[in-house]
């Protein structure tokens, strides 16, 4: 069975940081790209960064660039998100989530649609 597992969402003031975790099981995910998306309340699911199959390619939503950082570990099938000068508006359920295109990474990997797997999501709440 295949499953991502995000971690490391809590409560932070802000200005804090905190770094989330997707840890994958069930199987490799090296050949695919591999994106963080969050959920406000009462709010659509969003894009916030990807990474590429390679690791050498990130995008990042303009809200969150400069202060997050998207990262991945192969040997370890993770995926990472540094989260710093964090903001009460990046209060969320943040989830991640593996694009189903094998070797592909381009503007649909911004988009919910091109990624099949996601996790169960982990709360990240910034007080003010």
């Amino acid at each position: 069975q295949v499953q991502l597992v995000e971690s490391g969402g809590g409560l932070v003031q802000a200005g804090g940081s905190l770094r989330l975790s997707c840890a994958a099981s069930g199987r490799t995910f090296s050949k695919d790209a591999m994106g963080w998306f969050r959920q406000a309340p009462g709010k659509e699911r969003v894009f916030v960064a990807a990474v590429a199959w390679s690791g050498g390619t990130t995008y990042y939503a303009d809200s969150v660039r400069g202060r997050f950082t998207i990262s991945r570990d192969d040997a370890k099938n993770a995926v990472y998100l540094q989260m710093d000068s964090l903001k009460p508006e990046d209060t969320a359920i943040y989830y991640c989530a593996a694009d189903y295109r094998p070797f592909a990474f381009d503007t649909a990997s911004l988009l919910a649609a091109s990624y099949d797997y996601w996790g169960q999501g982990t709360q990240v709440t910034v007080s003010s």
